[in-house]
């Protein structure tokens, strides 16, 4: 089965079985690679061998059930693939809305440092600005639709990022889900994107290019 049907199913509450198994499937474009931990199982998508992933796996002295997500394992995958990473993210889904953003939001150029950070990561990058923060939408993994927020810091504690969460669903096509990984440490962006409908799916970690 291909990334993308997986996390469509996923979007609609089906999740792989929770069999403390792994599946491995390809890559689903030379950008994209990762490792995507469900409950009790784990979907890899990068184009390398299967056997040599799951025998790693196997040989590591930990609970089977976190060993998709060791350090030691991680690191190993990165040292064959020459691929980077900068954390372990929650990732979360949340569907279309109906209707304008309830928070008034202004279409931004591309001239923004998170903007420009996205567009290596995302294709069909688009931003909209409030006062005190911005929102950034594109086409990520698999053609996923995914979003980020950025709230000033004389902003915050104010709601503002649960609105931006939140409006993001309204700028979406009609019938379609919206992504958005938050690191597990960052409590406020967590409850943020919670409190705006996006529930969890995983954890996943994105193996960059060094290219």
């Amino acid at each position: 089965m291909e990334l993308a049907k997986i996390l469509q199913l996923a979007a609609g509450g089906v999740f792989p079985p929770a069999d403390g198994g792994t599946t491995v499937v390809p890559q689903p474009s030379v950008r994209d690679a990762g490792v995507l931990a469900c409950t009790a199982h784990t979907v890899i998508f990068l184009d390398d061998d299967p056997e040599w992933i799951r025998a790693t796996i196997a040989g590591l002295d930990c609970d089977p059930l976190a060993a998709t997500m060791n350090p030691v394992f991680l690191a190993a995958l990165m040292a064959r693939t020459g691929r980077t990473t900068e954390t372990i993210d929650l990732l979360t889904v949340a569907p279309a809305l109906p209707g304008p953003p309830p928070l008034p939001v202004t279409e931004q150029d591309q001239d923004h440092p998170r903007v420009r950070r996205a567009l290596t990561r995302r294709d069909d990058v688009r931003t909209w600005s409030a006062p005190g923060g911005l929102l950034t939408i594109g086409r990520g993994v698999a053609g996923r639709w995914e979003v980020s927020i950025e709230v000033d810091v004389q902003a915050r504690d104010r709601g503002l990022g649960r609105a931006l969460a939140l409006s993001a669903r309204h700028l979406i096509p009609p019938g379609s889900v919206l992504w958005s990984q938050q690191a597990a440490g960052n409590a406020r962006s967590v409850r943020a994107f919670q409190s705006a409908g996006y529930r969890p799916v995983g954890a996943e970690i994105l193996l960059h290019s060094a290219h």
